[in-house]
């Protein structure tokens, strides 16, 4: 997530979704075995990049897991991102490849 992004919803107590959410009408996730082929995909050589990790349980039925790329399952999020259900947000750095840096 653009940190920009995230920096404006810490003032709201929620997150209500990026550009690209908005118009899909709901919040893209990725599972950690899915995030790096996300951030390869769709934040290729961005900087300034955050990776926010959400407890999928504090999220309930509002959480649906649909198939997206490859067929895989992938966590979408009707309605807004509570920043109660936020476990961590650390920088997501480019390494010297211009490939994200996880820390995991």
């Amino acid at each position: 997530m653009p940190e920009d992004l995230w920096r404006t919803s810490e003032t709201t107590g929620r997150f209500e979704g990026s550009p690209v959410d908005v118009r899909d009408g709901f919040i893209h996730f990725s599972t950690a075995t899915q995030v790096k082929e996300t951030a390869a995909r769709h934040f290729a050589g961005q900087s300034g990049l955050l990776l926010v990790t959400v407890s999928a349980d504090a999220l309930g039925d509002a959480l649906r897991w649909e198939p997206s790329r490859g067929g895989d399952l992938f966590p979408h999020l009707y309605g807004d991102l509570p920043l109660t259900a936020v476990r961590s947000v650390v920088p997501l750095p480019l390494g010297p490849d211009g490939l994200h840096v996880f820390s995991f």
